[in-house]
């Protein structure tokens, strides 16, 4: 069966697929053909690199059309793309790197720092590094090797298409999965966007980075259709209403800190620019607060906001209508299409009550959930009761069927749209010399919805700052796991056999809060 690609570039070669405008830059932009073009041209690189089916290939930068390219390409060669955020360190990204068994890598010039040239085994599995939008570092290789590959069909290109990714989400024990899924059944993604009402006329604008699995989805969902997708490079609210006024977008995706800042730009400022087109406003990535609702709505088509339930691991789960958003403050919806929810106790017992005094861990069946988490099958095994899996949130439905996250079972805080898992924060403190005993957890924040906190047993004879620790934080692990603020003790709170009580420490920051989430 022809790639989708294919199909477009045959049907509409000349309909804009990709518009890249920098503000103050040139505009690049492809059409359906010329992004088949660059899509297999880099395939046949990849190829030619020795990159087949099931290979995996780490690809990393900021939005570019580069980005649009390499998904497609993986996906024309049968390959497993594995996003890698550039926000890490280059420590985190090795491990990254080595952990995925990867053999090729696709780098933004501007990151190359977070790679080395593959010259011996710390690298593990990879062989090559291939560098665009600029010269490439000693030891990798250039964009001319890619121009140079044939812009027809890579090789077996009617083989089935997997669609396959791999998306790392930091670890509970410290050390980030990958969550693997093969998109083979499209049903129920199929069944989302006939829901929600998308169209083949959406323009669709990426909120957000590219390796991030919302934004990477929904612009997915965007080419499927043969929408035009306008990328933002980097996230800057007035530029993003400049793309939203220039080319009508009528779609996107979005954590709640950028609307927040989008609605926070001065009245005269937001009145320069035409907000009329958007139709389909995506919220996810962390809850959207009622407030946060009232100003996308007070600055935006009333029936444009959506909000929807999901996770890296699970896809979408749940959908809030626009009709709901006022009506049903604090609700994540209900089931998506083709979805099946269950809410278990903790004997795995189904919970059939309604209201608060009735939750439960929410399990998902569904087509789209993943497939394994990468080399952790135990980790897999231990998120499922059955056919259905779970991340741990713990929910409750109302009267009226629709479903509420009160908290969540494991310590995984959601701050600005980023999963980040405590563990990995405290095994990175947990090397300095004079922090004897660390916990880390959520607490709540305006801004962000979550930030993360750190309580400190400092080593005997140790004198820290909070600006000592959080300093030696961003030295070993990416800005947005550092700590915001620190608090210092003389001792965790912990049971006799020595189990710590994190939600003992969390309490008093989420007193009178309704929820235990942000």
């Amino acid at each position: 069966m022809p790639d989708i690609l294919s199909i477009y570039a045959s049907t509409q070669p000349d309909k804009l697929a990709v518009i890249d405008d920098r503000a103050g830059a040139s505009i690049t932009t492809w059409t359906y053909a010329q992004l088949e073009a660059a899509a297999n041209r880099l395939a046949n690189a990849l190829a030619s690199l020795g990159t087949g089916r099931g290979d995996k290939v780490i690809w990393c930068g900021p939005n570019s059309p580069q980005v649009v390219a390499v998904m497609a390409a993986t996906r024309k060669i049968g390959a497993v793309a594995v996003p890698l955020n550039y926000r890490l360190t280059a420590e985190e990204a090795q491990y990254i790197v080595v952990h995925s068994d990867a053999s090729v890598a696709y780098v933004d010039a501007e990151y190359a720092h977070l790679l080395e040239a593959p010259a011996d085994e710390q690298l593990g599995n990879l062989r090559h590094v291939v560098v665009y939008d600029g010269a490439p570092p000693a030891g990798m290789l250039g964009e001319d090797m890619v121009a140079k590959a044939s812009a027809g069909p890579p090789p077996d290109a009617d083989a089935e298409q997997t669609g396959a990714t791999m998306i790392y989400t930091s670890g509970t024990t410290g050390k980030p999965k990958g969550a693997y899924r093969n998109t083979t059944d499209p049903a129920t993604g199929i069944a989302l966007i006939g829901f929600i009402g998308y169209t083949p006329d959406d323009v669709y604008l990426t909120s957000g980075p590219l390796y991030h699995s919302g934004p990477s989805a929904f612009m997915g969902a965007g080419l499927i259709l043969g929408q035009t997708i306008v990328l933002q490079r980097k996230f800057d609210p007035e530029d993003w209403l400049r793309l939203v006024e220039t080319y009508k977008v009528s779609s996107t995706f979005s954590a709640p800190p950028l609307i927040r800042l989008v609605c926070a730009l001065p009245a005269d400022v937001k009145q320069r620019y035409d907000r009329s087109s958007m139709k389909r406003m995506l919220a996810n990535a962390a809850p959207w607060s009622f407030a946060l609702k009232q100003a996308y709505l007070a600055d935006f088509p009333a029936d444009s906001l959506w909000e929807i339930y999901g996770s890296t691991e699970l896809g979408v789960n749940c959908v809030l209508e626009p009709k709901d958003q006022l009506r049903k403050p604090g609700s994540c919806g209900k089931p998506a299409p083709g979805i099946e929810i269950r809410l278990l106790d903790a004997a795995g017992n189904e919970v059939t009550g309604t209201g608060p005094d009735h939750p439960g861990e929410l399990y998902v069946r569904s087509t789209g959930v993943f497939n394994e988490y990468y080399k952790q099958p135990d980790s897999y095994e231990a998120a499922r009761h059955g056919d259905f899996h779970t991340v741990g949130d713990i929910a409750y439905r109302d009267e009226e069927g629709y479903l509420h996250i009160c908290d969540r079972k494991n310590d995984m805080i959601i701050s600005g749209g980023m999963n980040i898992y405590p563990a990995e924060i405290e095994a990175a403190l947990e090397q300095h010399p004079g922090i004897f005993d660390v916990a880390v957890f959520g607490i709540p924040s305006e801004e962000w919805g979550e930030q993360v906190h750190a309580a400190v047993v400092l080593a005997p004879g140790a004198s820290l700052s909070e600006a000592d620790v959080t300093a030696y934080a961003r030295e070993h692990l990416a800005g947005y796991k550092s700590p915001r603020s620190v608090s210092f003790m003389a001792e965790l709170p912990r049971t006799g056999s020595g189990k710590l009580l994190k939600r003992q420490l969390r309490a008093p920051y989420w007193a009178g809060h309704a929820t235990k989430v942000g």
